[in-house]
C-alpha cells in the first residue's frame, strides 16, 4: 500500500508469462473492506443529491478512500449504481411459510414496509424511478431488482397455498406481487402517508381475499 494509503497497483515482470507480466498486486486483490465501504457510500450520496449530482468524487470522498480505488473496482458511476442496484436485488425479500396465504402476505407486508419506510429507501427508490426513464441501463437494473427477484418470492407463496388447496392451480403470482406492492408504493412512496396501525392487517386481508376469489 501506498504512504497515501492507495492500493499498490505496480506490475511485476515475470518470466515464462506471456506478455512477461503478472497481474497486479493491487488488481489481484481488491480490500473487502473498501468496497463495502464504497457501496455504502453510493447509497449515502444517492439518498443525498441524487443520481444526476453524484459524482465518483463525492462518493470516494463519503468512503474515506481515493477516487483510483472507485475506479479500480468501477469503470463509471453508472456501473458502480447498477452494482450496487444488483447486488440488493440478488438478496430479494425472504420467502415466508407460516402455514397460511393470509400469514405470508401479512409476513411479506411487513418486512416491504419497513424496507419503504427507510429513510434511504425512500429517497433512492424515487430518484432511480426518474432516471430510469432516460437511461435504458438504469430501467433494466431496477426491474431486477424490484420485479424479477420479488416475483420468485411471489411465486413460491402461490405455489404453497395452491399446495394447501387455498388457491386455485391458476393463481396468478404476478397479480399476487401487484396486489401486495402496489398499496404499499401508493402510500408510501407517492403519497408519502403514514400507515394507519391496522392498515396491513387489513391490506393481508384484502389481498387474500382477492386472490382466493
Amino acid at each position: 500500500m501506498a504512504k497515501d494509503g492507495s492500493e499498490v497497483t505496480q506490475a511485476t515482470r515475470v518470466p515464462g508469462v506471456p506478455g512477461g507480466r503478472r497481474a497486479p498486486a493491487g488488481a489481484a486483490v481488491l480490500r473487502e473492506e473498501k468496497t463495502e465501504a464504497i457501496r455504502a457510500a453510493v447509497f449515502e450520496e444517492l439518498a443525498a443529491v441524487g443520481f444526476a449530482r453524484m459524482s465518483i468524487e463525492g462518493i470516494a470522498r463519503r468512503a474515506g478512500v481515493g477516487k483510483t480505488a472507485v475506479y479500480r473496482r468501477w469503470r463509471s458511476k453508472l456501473h458502480l449504481v447498477l452494482d450496487v442496484v444488483s447486488a440488493v436485488a440478488a438478496e430479494g425479500l425472504p420467502s415466508p411459510d407460516t402455514g397460511s396465504l393470509r400469514g405470508d402476505v401479512r409476513t411479506l407486508l411487513e418486512v416491504a414496509a419497513r424496507a419503504l419506510r427507510h429513510p434511504m429507501a425512500s429517497q433512492i427508490i424515487p430518484d432511480l424511478l426518474a432516471e430510469a426513464a432516460r437511461n435504458p441501463e438504469i430501467a433494466e437494473a431496477l426491474r431486477t431488482a424490484l420485479l424479477d427477484s420479488q416475483q420468485g418470492v411471489a411465486a413460491a407463496m402461490v405455489a404453497r397455498a395452491v399446495e394447501r388447496g387455498e388457491l386455485r392451480p391458476d393463481a396468478d403470482a404476478r397479480l399476487a406481487l401487484d396486489l401486495m406492492t402496489g398499496p404499499l408504493y401508493w402510500r408510501l412512496m407517492v403519497v408519502r402517508d403514514e400507515l394507519p396501525k391496522s392498515y396491513l392487517d387489513e391490506l393481508a386481508l384484502a389481498v387474500a381475499s382477492a386472490l382466493e376469489a
